[in-house]
């Protein structure tokens, strides 16, 4: 499968599973269709959906991040880099651009303290591309660690003061 009909598919697949937006009319450019792609995944509730679909899924958003480009750690330059001499600097880079194109083991999203993203389609906001092009098994993945639970609050508490002490 071609990425063209990965994309033909997945609108497919999104818009079959949405109640509110399967009636709607298909855009016949690419463009169209991968935002049109992008609207079903943003305001998609956190749901199961086949492994199949989210295989092709997967498969069509790792061509797209390759398309987009990939940006490794070591390519991005530290505060040291840039002249600071400040404690860390050597350990302290500050990314300015699409964070989705990093190829790192996490990011960091203050936007948002559910963590569930943005539900207005096609928002160019910061949450609906971490959840677009992350997948939407980010979404279930958030439900479960929502910050409404007290667990949750304790861990983010815990974790903030473990970096504090590491600085």
């Amino acid at each position: 499968m071609n990425q063209q009909e990965r994309l033909d598919y997945l609108v497919e697949q999104f818009k079959e599973d949405s109640v509110q937006y399967r009636d709607l009319e298909t855009p016949a450019d690419a463009e169209g269709k991968r935002r049109f792609l992008r609207s079903l995944m943003n305001v998609r509730m956190s749901k199961a959906l086949p492994q199949r679909v989210l295989e092709i899924q997967d498969e069509y958003l790792r061509e797209r991040n390759r398309e987009k480009g990939i940006i490794k750690l070591s390519d991005v330059p530290t505060l040291a880099d840039t002249g600071s001499r400040r404690p860390f600097a050597d350990r302290l880079s500050v990314w300015q651009g699409d964070i989705t194109r990093l190829a790192v083991d996490a990011i960091v999203n203050a936007a948002n303290s559910q963590m569930l993203g943005c539900f207005v389609p096609m928002h160019t906001c910061i949450d609906n591309c971490i959840h677009t092009f992350a997948g939407v098994q980010l979404r279930a993945e958030c439900s479960c660690r929502s910050p409404a639970s007290s667990r949750m609050q304790q861990t983010d508490e815990s974790a903030a003061n473990q970096i504090r002490q590491r600085l």
